[in-house]
Parts: C-alpha cells; structure tokens; sequence
C-alpha cells in the first residue's frame, strides 16, 4: 500500500510539474506576443503620423500659392506689371 501512495505521490507530482511548465511558457508567449503588439501599435502611430504629413504636403503642393511660390523662387517668374530686382551682392 505504500508503494501505490508512493507512485500516486510520483505521478501528482509530475502532473503538477508539467502544469506549471505549461503555464510559465503560455506566459512567456503571451509576454511576446505582447512587446509585438505593442511594437505593431507604436509603428501604426508613427506611420499614421507620417501619413497625415504627407497628405498635409500633397495637400499643400496641390494650392495655387504654393505652384506660384515655385514659379516665382524657380522659375523666376514674375506677375504682370511688377518689376524684378536683382541682388548684386551675391554674384562673384
């Protein structure tokens, strides 16, 4: 009788080991799952920002004040009836 209390002992034993093994690594997936999901989360909000940058530009690339900026500082272009000045001082 106690050899049958001793392998009762021994396998309760080992079935409680093995629980606690499967929690400790159910926890440490889940702890990684976790630090990606979070990492996923802060790529999603710096991209969004970058996305709503981005649409600013185009937004602002696509008014009139900004192409006639560009002509006037790339193309040199002036409107009709104003004079362009010249700076001498940066020629040498």
């Amino acid at each position: 009788m106690i050899k049958g209390a001793k392998i009762k002992f021994l396998i309760i034993g080992i079935f409680v080991i093995n629980m606690c093994y499967v929690a400790v690594n159910q926890q440490i997936t889940m702890n990684k799952i976790q630090a990606q999901i979070d990492s996923k989360a802060t790529e999603t909000k710096e991209l969004k920002s970058s996305n709503q940058k981005l649409q600013d530009e185009l937004k602002m690339a696509r008014s009139d004040q900004y192409s006639e900026k560009l002509a006037r500082e790339k193309l040199g272009l002036i409107k009709q009836g104003e004079i362009t000045v010249i700076n001498g001082s940066n020629n040498k």
